[in-house]
């Protein structure tokens, strides 16, 4: 893989933005990104990738190394899991090959990285060259998101189900649509830099886009070594006011009772592929920020059996257990019975699969899907026999807020 350092003096958000204006200019495809925590790194952009309509892409072919250099760049939405067969209106799962990108490490180095075998690194840099040289202003406009009606009620019949011992948790969401007119990649750069959040990712095609500002991480798999850090347990953060939300989260039943077992659900799932005796648990019910909220996450570890492919791996862990619910198959049935529209991009994976670096893919919430001038954004929590639909109602609120506010303030 060559790997050159650069001195472009812009941020990943402000490339993005440049990519997608010179690719709206010349005709070319969107770019695609990863950003806060990938691979080491604070940021990943493939410039001008054709990301189409298409299943989880089949094994790389490893080539371990330094740095990214390229891959797979792509989402697996809920729906490909969907017992009910429902469609959103985006593809169930969406991927495309770079064998060039821009990769930010940790401490803000740009390097221009290009995989063996690709094309002429001079060429693809003299036309990332040029995008890079011209200066760009995107912005959005967007209605505000109407809220549908009737989660309470879903939330009652949950718990109804919980106790007449039919699972122990379900996940039930709500999707709030609206009117969106602009540049998703515009929203992606601003998200990223007003919001900060871990596990970012922006994709886009002639199907539409997925601007995800996610906080979580569904999968890592760097050689054979895999790790999940699943989110559940959730209080409002919008002020000192909220400060002491941080330590209330930490010991709330209900939350540390919703996080271990979906920690324990993801033990499981990563128990049925890795090698008997390395799934571990090193981290255990941790208070972490994020936009709006504090969230309570725990991470799983282990170690990936002889033989076990991505593919693999995802047959196993996948739709990720914090957004489904334990047992996951039950709960996946309740969800299609509770939720009365496909879940579509949301509450699956955006990511990256890279022969060098290995996989690293978010669990898709605080996730925006556009197409066709509307944008969709669901919500939703984990609901227990301790759950009363008022509050989950207000912890939807909560998750969205953030990610209202910054849909109805565009740049400019």
């Amino acid at each position: 893989m060559l790997s050159r350092p650069l001195r472009i003096g812009l941020s990943p958000e402000q490339v993005v933005v440049r990519l997608a204006a010179y690719a709206r200019k010349h005709d070319l495809a969107q770019p695609a990104a990863v950003c806060g925590e990938w691979f080491g790194s604070r940021a990943v952009v493939a410039p001008f990738l054709d990301v189409r309509a298409t299943p989880f892409p089949g094994p790389v072919g490893e080539a371990p190394g330094a740095g990214v250099g390229g891959g797979w760049f792509g989402y697996l939405g809920y729906d490909s899991a969907d017992p009910s067969g429902r469609r959103g209106a985006l593809p169930a799962s969406a991927w495309g090959w770079a064998d060039h990108v821009l990769r930010w490490d940790a401490d803000g180095t740009c390097r221009f990285e290009v995989l063996e075998g690709g094309r002429d690194p001079d060429v693809l840099w003299s036309t990332v060259e040029r995008a890079l040289a011209v200066p760009a202003s995107l912005t959005w406009s967007a209605s505000p998101l109407r809220r549908p009606s009737g989660h309470e009620q879903a939330v009652k019949a949950c718990v109804h189900e919980i106790e007449a011992g039919e699972l122990f948790q379900a996940n039930v969401c709500a999707r709030f649509v609206g009117g969106f007119d602009g540049e998703p990649a515009a929203l992606f750069a601003e998200g990223v830099r007003r919001l900060a959040p871990r596990r970012a990712a922006y994709l886009a095609g002639d199907w539409g886009a997925v601007v995800s500002l996610s906080p979580e991480l569904f999968l890592a798999r760097h050689g054979r070594r895999v790790r999940s850090s699943p989110i559940k347990g959730t209080l409002p953060r919008r002020g000192p006011e909220h400060d002491r939300n941080a330590d209330l989260l930490r010991r709330s039943a209900k939350d540390v009772a919703e996080n271990v077992m979906i920690t324990d659900l993801v033990r499981n799932d990563l128990g049925r592929v890795c090698r008997v005796g390395s799934v571990v648990v090193p981290e255990l019910l941790a208070v972490h920020p994020a936009p709006g909220v504090w969230h309570l996450a725990s991470t799983v570890e282990g170690e990936l059996a002889d033989g076990v492919t991505d593919a693999g791996l995802l047959a196993a862990a996948f739709p990720p257990g914090s957004v489904t619910g334990a047992p996951k198959i039950r709960a996946l049935d309740l969800i299609a019975e509770l939720e009365p529209r496909a879940r579509g991009v949301y509450t699956g994976a955006v990511g990256v699969v890279s022969p060098s670096a290995g996989l690293e893919l978010n669990v898709a919430i605080r996730t925006f899907e556009i197409h066709d001038g509307t944008i969709e954004l669901g919500v939703g929590g984990g609901i227990t026999a301790d759950s009363a639909g008022a509050a989950e109602w207000q912890e939807c609120l909560d998750k969205a807020d953030p990610l209202e506010q910054l849909l109805a303030t565009p740049p400019g």
